[in-house]
């Protein structure tokens, strides 16, 4: 058999995780084409925790900034807290920038004084520098610029109702 073969490796990983002190049963041997035996790995390295392993291959792949917008998105109540949570919605999260949309001009006020301490509280549990700032946005108010009452070159608002 090969090196790569996919069994022997499944074998090599489980056997990494059985417990040393374990009695070993007898491991049988296939043998290959030319008549070896399957090469045993002796020299393996000390079992590794999975949260280690993880963000090991994490910041191997660069994914430490979509990791990031997925907690500040997952767990915003938590960060946060729930009176805040209630009123806000997280919008999108882009080149360290929060985007955040209140339901009332209030909450976003109150947002947009809160947003440093929002801010070291985010940097606090995604690690620093994470985020650089919060941008609160309020509720939408409505268009008159389109619909059939609209008046070209007017003076706005005020002169949809004539």
């Amino acid at each position: 058999m090969s090196d790569d073969d996919p069994l022997n490796l499944a074998r090599e990983l489980a056997e990494g995780f059985r417990d040393p002190n374990a009695p070993r049963r007898p491991r049988r041997t296939r043998r290959g084409k030319d008549g070896s035996g399957a090469r045993r790995r002796d020299d393996r390295e000390d079992a590794v925790p999975l949260a280690r392993a993880m963000g090991d291959l994490i910041a191997q792949q660069g994914w430490t900034d979509q990791m990031a917008a997925a907690r500040v998105f997952g767990d915003w109540a938590s960060i946060v807290g729930p009176d805040i949570a209630q009123h806000s919605v997280v919008e999108g999260y882009a080149d360290h920038i929060v985007s955040v949309r209140t339901d009332s001009t209030a909450w976003r006020k109150e947002l947009q004084l809160l947003a440093p301490r929002i801010v070291a509280r985010l940097n606090d549990e995604l690690g620093d520098g994470s985020v650089l700032r919060i941008e609160v946005r309020g509720p939408e108010a409505p268009s008159w610029k389109h619909g059939r009452r609209t008046v070209r070159g007017g003076r706005g608002p005020r002169d949809t109702y004539g």
